[in-house]
């Protein structure tokens, strides 16, 4: 069973995180909000609060399949910061798992050398955070184990990519489709 992990900090921009966890719950795949704020509520960029199924400190991270950060400021910055899941990022991403970044935050994944040979891609301007990183501007880039994305037009696109991982590509147009997307 496919288990997704979605990291929210106060500023994270909310269509790019909750447009992820709304499209994988349309094709049944756990998908868990968690703060790492040390609270359930989480503020988003445009002052939108949500209430985080998790705070970071009581979740035990091992039967997660993907770890998914999404953008916005200072969200990105908050989950650069948090050294749970720096660390939690490094030793998911050395065991093989899943790991997807939004908007700003492929810096993230950048600072801590997950992108290193990759392709991927970024809001402009966060380009040079993509430490060691084939720079993309496609919406999505998929490499390995490692999902990136431009931002929250791109939202969309990167969630569906994420169905396809998780599921299938057949599973990912169909949605694709029931949500007038493609």
């Amino acid at each position: 069973m496919e288990k997704v992990y979605v990291f929210l900090a106060d500023g994270f921009e909310e269509i790019e995180g909750l447009t992820v966890v709304d499209i994988l719950r349309r094709v049944q795949v756990e998908t868990v909000t968690v703060s790492i704020m040390g609270k359930h509520t989480v503020t988003g960029s445009h002052g939108i609060q949500v209430e985080a199924d998790a705070v970071f400190e009581d979740v035990d991270f091992e039967d997660g399949t993907l770890y998914v950060l999404p953008g916005g400021m200072p969200g990105t910055k908050h989950l650069g910061a948090h050294e749970g899941l720096r660390k939690l990022l490094l030793d998911s991403f050395t065991a093989g798992k899943r790991i997807a970044a939004i908007c700003a935050a492929p810096s993230v994944l950048g600072d801590l050398g997950i992108l290193r040979g990759k392709k991927a891609a970024c809001y402009p301007g966060f380009e040079a955070r993509l430490t060691g990183a084939e720079v993309t501007s496609d919406q999505v880039a998929v490499d390995g184990t490692v999902t990136t994305s431009r931002g929250m037009g791109t939202a969309i696109p990167f969630a569906l990519a994420l169905v396809a991982q998780l599921k299938d590509q057949e599973t990912s147009d169909e949605l694709g489709r029931a949500i007038i997307w493609s």
